[in-house]
């Protein structure tokens, strides 16, 4: 019942989005508050961006649809048009009094400000994409993103959604086009990939087209969900699924063979280039604003690399003693996780059958947990979380794992996507933090308390902050560690470590890479030598801080801050001090800065000392 309330409640805000804005206030009966603002201004957005309109699953498939047909649009003008919409929120924002606001209304007003604020910052920048820096790379690019998105978030539960991922295939091409011409225009102004990410987009390019048009995923994928889906017989499946080979065969494939092409023609100033983004024209200046963004805090790029340096020096001291009371004494702490990284004892077989040993281990550790989390948090996730592979074609260029959230409707659930590209990139000891991480306590449950929050628009129960999400999820790694998951089991603990360790080489690697000169080749050395982890998975983690520069030093940074909140409100509260309360306090208003956070933090403090 309450699943209808908010769908119907979403849809009647999807209509009044076609009276304007004089036309709202008529239709509320009365002056719009900040919350129906920030309502109207979200949806708005998600009417121009209509990918990430499915993606929040509000009214797909439905008589109020208008978008899952589509795709958003890229290209200068529709960066431009981002600009003027953010300036134009942030003007009717500022038409409200902050301080006669409430409390709730409060934090909403300072999360808007500081995403428009933020969007706005980057307008200086002449050569950023409407995809952001790079609209085709091997991981964060669109060109891949698009695959990912109509093979799992695009649902297709009847015939009006069938249809609607035919018609979003068929628009594929153009988009995928349109790609291409703004890869082309930043390198007329001197924004061009480097090398190693060049080459990878192409790999996986390859990857994404090896198989015959209607073998591809994008169609196989297709016609599997078709099964399923309501009033759609036998023959309209048939003829959906020839409409979808047939755009990938004369849309799709000639559209990323051109891509492939344009790549190849920036070969040779993509050799020319260095690997960090100070390279490009005002890009220090990009950076700073970058870290601003993914941290939340006024960091420098020297405090974050110093930060790193002293993290992995305490973490490698913690994998020395624990691989050390395992009988591991000799070589570095690196070079010991590396043998137990190809102990036979710790590896699935590299065939389907131990892929699926691998998932079947992964729900296991998630269903341990979950019985755990009534002692520790107040509000707990509703739905079980699914464990699926990262699809076949996407592999190459992705994570490990990654977690997609449910969708709000209830038409699709929250999904830890876990990387099989090859087990012997995953000893068994390694697959506990991920998933807690991953799944519960970190993103599962986090975004799942998100998005039940009542009262509150929609804004704030969606994923808006890195250093918040990733930094609850790295301290979501440590807090199943304290509260015993790991006990018994010391080569869990250290995969605990490793992931640890990975995060705070990530502060180092990704300001040496763009603030220090680092090259690819210096960072992957780096990161080999603290880690241990396998050159080829180094490899990608270094080509990711190269894409999306900044967002890998959220992780830390958020953690963190977390953790010293939570020894702050220990010592300031003593016997009152409440874990479970605590927890409440960091999940329970969204997501948000850290620097809310922190007041969120002291505010509590104060109420409970007060005895409130």
């Amino acid at each position: 019942m309450k699943r209808i309330w908010r769908i119907a409640g979403w849809t009647a805000l999807v209509l009044l989005l076609g009276l304007g804005y004089a036309g709202y206030r008529i239709a509320l009966g009365h002056p719009f508050t900040l919350n129906q603002l920030a309502n109207r201004q979200v949806l708005l957005l998600l009417v121009k961006n209509p990918e990430t309109f499915t993606s929040v699953g509000i009214a797909d498939g439905t008589v109020f649809d208008r978008h899952s047909g589509r795709l958003t649009a890229v290209g200068v003008e529709k960066r431009d048009q981002d600009y003027a919409q953010a300036a134009g929120f942030l003007e009717e924002l500022h038409r409200f009094d902050r301080d006669s606001l409430s409390r709730q209304e409060r934090i909403t007003y300072d999360i808007l400000a500081d995403q428009y604020e933020t969007a706005l910052a980057f307008r200086r920048f002449d050569w950023l994409s409407s995809e952001g820096l790079y609209p085709i790379s091997p991981m964060f690019g669109t060109q891949i993103q698009l695959v990912s998105f109509l093979e799992s978030q695009h649902v297709v539960k009847n015939e009006k959604t069938a249809r609607n991922y035919v018609h979003r295939l068929e628009a594929m091409g153009g988009k995928l086009d349109a790609l291409t011409a703004e890869m082309q225009r930043q390198a007329r102004l001197g924004v061009v990939l480097p090398l190693s990410l060049l080459e990878k987009s192409e790999a996986v390019i390859r990857d994404t087209v090896a198989a015959k048009p209607a073998d591809n995923a994008l169609v196989t994928s297709f016609a599997e969900r078709l099964r399923k889906a309501q009033g759609v017989d036998a023959a309209l499946a048939e003829e959906l699924t020839r409409a979808a080979a047939a755009a990938v065969r004369d849309g799709v494939y000639p559209a990323y063979a051109r891509m492939t092409a344009a790549l190849e023609a920036l070969r040779p100033l993509a050799a020319q280039q260095r690997d960090g983004v100070d390279r490009l024209p005002d890009g220090a200046a990009y950076y700073a604003l970058m870290l601003r963004q993914m941290t939340t805090t006024d960091y420098s790029p020297e405090q974050i690399h110093a930060l790193g340096l002293a993290e992995v020096e305490r973490i490698r001291g913690e994998m020395d003693a624990l691989l050390r009371a395992q009988g591991l004494a000799e070589g570095s702490v690196a070079e010991r996780v590396q043998r137990l990284a190809k102990d036979p004892r710790f590896l699935y077989p590299n065939d389907d059958a131990g892929r699926r040993q691998a998932l079947a281990r992964y729900q296991e550790i998630l269903d341990e947990v979950a019985a755990r989390m009534p002692a520790y948090f107040r509000t707990l996730p509703k739905t079980r979380l699914t464990v699926e592979r990262v699809p076949p074609a996407a592999e190459k260029g992705s994570a490990g794992a990654y977690y997609q959230p449910a969708a709000m409707d209830g038409s699709r659930p929250g999904t830890y996507f876990a990387n099989l590209r090859d087990t012997a990139e995953l000893p068994t000891w390694t697959m506990k933090s991920v998933t807690y991480h991953e799944g519960i306590p970190g993103h599962h449950l986090q975004i799942s308390t998100a998005q039940n929050l009542k009262d509150v628009p929609l804004i704030r129960q969606q994923t808006l902050y890195a250093a918040y999400a990733e930094g609850w999820a790295l301290y979501a790694e440590r807090l199943a560690a304290e509260i015993g998951m790991y006990r018994d089991d010391p080569y869990g603990d250290l995969g605990r470590l490793r992931d640890e360790m990975l995060r705070a080489v990530r502060l180092v690697a990704d300001t040496g890479l763009h603030a220090k000169g680092w090259t690819r080749a210096q960072a992957v050395e780096f990161e080999m030598r603290e880690t241990g982890m396998p050159e080829a998975e180094v490899v990608t983690e270094v080509e990711r801080y190269m894409a999306l520069p900044g967002q890998a030093c959220a992780y830390k940074v958020g953690q963190l801050k977390i953790l010293e909140l939570r020894d702050k409100a220990r010592a300031a509260l003593g016997p009152k001090f409440s874990l479970k309360d605590f927890h409440a306090v960091v999940l329970e208003d969204g997501a948000v800065p850290l620097t809310l956070l922190e007041r969120f933090v002291d505010e509590w403090i104060a109420r409970t000392r007060a005895g409130g």
